[in-house]
């Protein structure tokens, strides 16, 4: 005769693996829509990395507002190699199974995606000090200071996150319901395919967004509210031009990372009717396109960054 236990565990089903659609209804032309996916990714790698050895090589670019430049590059490097993988092999080769076990550890670590809008707030209150205070701007952003706010970051994440693939893993599914809208694991789209009670994944989920994008976004509003006050109190309109520049690559990353993000939440939780291509591409755009278009921004609007990346190319180390 069972046990209750055993009772309990026959009704209890996680599958073995998820299957990934890539993009739903565009099948057929996988192979041609994997030609601006491994375009994107090329970029995002070879311009982030690029950056990171530009920085490391390069003496006159070893001061704060490049040191959170290179952890913007990692982050999105990142990014990048968690969802590279699957979507490649979706759309080169039509694999489209993933296990639980590692669908679970991919979308811890494409959450991360939490640290951009931690560094970017690092990165506005930088350029805060640098307006506000630039003769103190060395002595307040020390090496020391730098790690601390780095480790604070990588911290804060992984406190948010680390619940996530145990909500995830606590979820009864059921028999067949586990084809993903996406050649990731997202986390909104895989606890839709259980057969359980998803409040508690959905309020976390919130919680996490609002905790972290949404009190990054705001905090960045504000550190430019106090940008702009200083620079309108300049006398001269070329300093005030002058102070703004060295602001405009960071307010175009900061565009860049939370339009799409801003997008995507608001479909997810008001977008329930809209087709499930809106809601992959959507996704797409904001885990794909900002780690390759942020080497670009500060390539094309920093000209010391830019010279430096040359360097690299050609090989030479002097900075």
């Amino acid at each position: 005769m069972l046990s209750s236990w055993s009772f309990a565990n026959i009704s209890f089903f996680q599958p073995p693996a998820f299957l990934m659609i890539g993009i739903p209804g565009l099948e057929a032309v996988h192979g041609w829509i994997s030609i601006p996916f491994s375009s994107m990714y090329t970029a995002a790698l070879t311009g982030n990395c690029l950056i990171l050895l530009a920085v490391r090589r390069t003496p006159s670019l070893h001061q704060p507002m490049y040191y959170f430049l290179s952890m913007l590059a990692l982050t999105d490097v990142g990014l990048t190699l968690s969802t590279m993988p699957t979507t490649l092999a979706v759309l080169w080769f039509d694999h489209r199974l993933i296990g639980f076990n590692a669908c679970l550890a991919q979308m811890f670590f494409l959450h991360f995606s939490v640290v951009e809008s931690s560094v970017l707030l690092a990165m506005s209150f930088d350029r805060f000090v640098a307006i506000s205070n630039p003769l103190l701007y060395a002595s307040v952003l020390t090496n020391s200071v730098i790690i601390r706010i780095g480790l604070a970051i990588l911290a804060r994440a992984t406190l948010c996150l680390f619940a996530v693939p145990f909500l995830i893993k606590r979820l009864n599914f059921c028999p067949g319901n586990n084809v993903l809208s996406h050649s990731f694991c997202f986390h909104p789209d895989v606890m839709r395919r259980a057969c359980a009670d998803i409040s508690l994944n959905i309020h976390y989920g919130l919680y996490v967004v609002v905790s972290t994008g949404g009190i990054d976004s705001l905090l960045i509003v504000l550190s430019y509210t106090f940008i702009l006050r200083m620079v309108l109190s300049l006398a001269s309109p070329r300093e005030r031009i002058r102070a703004l520049n060295t602001c405009a690559s960071h307010i175009l990353a900061v565009f860049v990372f939370f339009i799409p993000g801003v997008t995507m939440s608001m479909i997810h939780h008001f977008g329930r009717h809209l087709p499930a291509v809106v809601h992959t591409l959507v996704a797409y755009v904001y885990l794909v396109v900002p780690p390759a278009l942020n080497p670009l921004i500060y390539s094309v609007k920093s000209k010391p960054i830019r010279e430096a990346m040359f360097r690299v190319l050609r090989g030479k180390d002097k900075g």
